[in-house]
Parts: structure tokens; C-alpha cells; sequence
């Protein structure tokens, strides 16, 4: 696990963090998010035990950021957003070094190397000085050391950036199974989508502080209450005044604002409700009578990304206007 209380560190008269308090689960991923100097790295190299705190303090896996930093460095994963490799070796050699310094024995050291070469598909470049490997490749290899020695808990500061979609596709998926695996795991990303797809909560980081601290679902709900719901219709309507008929009083329904309804060209109905579960039915009960035929029906909650900048203080960060769609 992975827990933090009122953890500030300052250089000189700059502080980096301020009062930052949060947990980590063993088995769950906490996402940080926030702008270029918002204090993540700052965070993540506390955590890690590579620098003290000015004030505060943290555990990982039971440690003491204080009093154990060395035990946390031989326990806990950690890739930063620049690999800092020793380019002149050859990849085996590189992590062959890194895991001696872990303490993996040498015959389980030998096997976990074939087999992190083999995950991150870089057989073919066993010999060859990753001087000479792309910014992907490094990034893997950099991947590869950090769970070398199986951590207890990881640190990731961008793990699938300049990675190809499909090995970006390969680390998250690795990244749940080490979940399910029971790592507490840090993962700092300005990939939004990536944030939402794989973390358990997220921590907006703005100016040294958490800013937003929750799971996606709850940050989402507690800035907008209201749910987009979009009601796709098999075109042509069956019976387009019967459906109009009953659109026209989706309005007179509690808590419904009607932002687009059908005619005999479009074929989708959208509203915003606070309260789906509820009016959902009613509205699909109503659409049915009218003669509409449903193909589908989804529910949009407000975008991170409006959270995200709302959070971070960007002016412009409320959700664009609505207009009527056409089918």
C-alpha cells in the first residue's frame, strides 16, 4: 500500500508540493494527473524514496519514506518520464547489471530477462548497443528493468509514451494484470483516456496540490449531475406524426431538457436528465407507443477533459453547446 499525509517538499523558497495526502491500495491504480510542473514527478520521486520530504510523511509497502528510503528503492518499480538508459550495453548485459543490483538470483534473474525481452518484443535486438533503439524501444527497455525484480509497488510516469498503438495496448493490459496481481501502482499520464480507462481513482495535480481527488465515475458526477442520453431511431420513422406526438411531451417529463428530437429527416432524440435511471424508461415506454423503432440508446456523463480543465483553472473548459443532430 501506498499512503501519504500532508507530504510538501520545497526547494528554497519554491515549494513543488504542498500538503499532498492520499492512499493506494495494494490491487489499485491512483492516476495523477495535471500540467507540465504541477509536482507529479516531484511526488512520485518522494514516494519512490529517491528524495526526502521538507514536511509530511508516506509509507510504501509497509516502509518509511524517511527512515527506509533504501528498502523502498529495492521494492518498488519505477519508470520515469526519461528512461536514462546506459546506452553503450547491450539490452541482456543492461538488465542482467540492474537485476545483480536487486538481488534476483542468477538463474531467476536469467529467466525474468528472457521473458521481459520476449513481452516487449525485443528479440531480434539482443545483441545490438541501444544507443541505436528508437525512443519506443528505450521506453521498453526501461519498463523492463522496473519490473525486473517483481515489485510490490510502481511508479509510471508516461509508461506508453512513443510506444506504437499496439505495444501501448501491451503495457496497459500489463499494467491491469499487475493490479490483479496486487500492486499498489502510481501512474502519472496526460493521457486522459488512458487515466479513465486503467486507474481506480484519480488525483488532479494543479500548482503542488491535489485539486480533484476521486474515483472517474464520482469526479464526473459531482461536477455535472446531468446525463446526456442520446436515442438513436430506425429511419424512416414508422409513423412519424404518432413519434412527434410523443416527443413534443418529453418536456412536461420531471427533469428533462429536450435538446434534440426527431422530424421526418433525423432519426435521434437527445436529452439531459439528473436523474436516467427513472426517466429513461418512461421516455423509451413513450417513444415506443409513438410508433418510434429504438436502435440504440447511451448515456454520456460529462468528459474528464472538462474536469480536467475546469480543475487546472482553463477558462475555457465548460461543455460546448448542443445542437440538434441530424440522422
Amino acid at each position: 500500500m501506498i499512503s501519504a499525509r500532508g507530504l510538501t517538499r520545497r526547494f528554497g523558497s519554491f515549494t513543488a508540493v504542498e500538503s499532498l495526502t492520499l492512499d493506494v491500495p495494494d490491487g489499485a491504480i491512483l492516476a495523477l494527473l495535471g500540467p507540465n510542473g504541477a509536482g507529479k514527478t516531484t511526488t512520485v520521486r518522494m514516494l519512490a524514496g529517491l528524495i526526502a520530504p521538507t514536511e509530511g510523511e508516506a509509507s510504501v509497502a509497509g516502509f518509511d519514506i524517511r527512515r527506509d528510503a533504501a528498502a523502498i528503492r529495492a521494492r518498488v518499480g519505477l519508470v520515469t518520464d526519461v528512461p536514462g538508459l546506459h546506452e553503450q550495453m547491450a539490452l541482456p548485459a543492461y538488465l542482467d547489471f540492474f537485476g545483480a543490483i536487486y538481488g534476483v538470483p542468477r538463474p531467476l534473474r536469467a529467466r525474468r530477462i528472457d521473458e521481459l525481452i520476449t513481452f516487449f518484443d525485443l528479440q531480434e535486438h539482443r545483441r545490438e548497443r541501444m544507443a541505436g533503439f528508437s525512443k519506443g524501444m528505450k521506453q521498453k527497455v526501461a519498463l523492463a528493468r522496473a519490473l525486473l525484480h517483481e515489485p510490490l509497488a510502481l511508479f509510471l510516469d508516461e509508461p506508453t509514451s512513443g510506444l506504437d498503438p499496439l505495444a501501448a495496448r501491451a503495457v496497459r493490459e500489463l499494467i491491469v494484470n499487475l493490479k490483479r496481481a496486487n500492486r499498489a501502482i502510481v501512474l502519472c499520464t496526460h493521457d486522459l483516456d488512458e487515466a479513465e480507462r486503467l486507474a481506480d481513482q484519480i488525483a488532479i495535480m494543479s500548482a503542488g496540490a491535489i485539486v480533484r481527488y476521486d474515483a472517474p465515475a464520482a469526479l464526473r458526477a459531482s461536477s455535472s449531475p446531468e446525463t446526456l442520453v442520446r436515442v438513436r431511431l430506425a429511419a424512416p420513422l414508422a409513423d412519424a406524426a404518432a413519434s412527434l406526438a410523443s416527443l413534443a411531451s418529453l418536456a412536461s417529463l420531471s427533469g428533462v431538457t429536450l435538446i434534440a428530437s426527431a422530424s421526418e429527416v433525423a432519426a435521434e432524440v437527445a436529452y439531459s436528465t439528473p436523474d436516467p435511471d427513472s426517466v429513461n424508461p418512461d421516455v423509451i415506454a413513450r417513444l415506443v407507443a409513438g410508433g418510434a423503432r429504438i436502435v440504440s440508446v447511451t448515456c454520456e456523463t460529462r468528459a474528464l477533459e472538462d474536469i480536467y480543465a475546469e480543475a487546472v483553472g482553463a477558462r475555457d473548459g465548460g461543455r460546448p453547446a448542443l445542437t440538434a443532430i441530424a440522422g
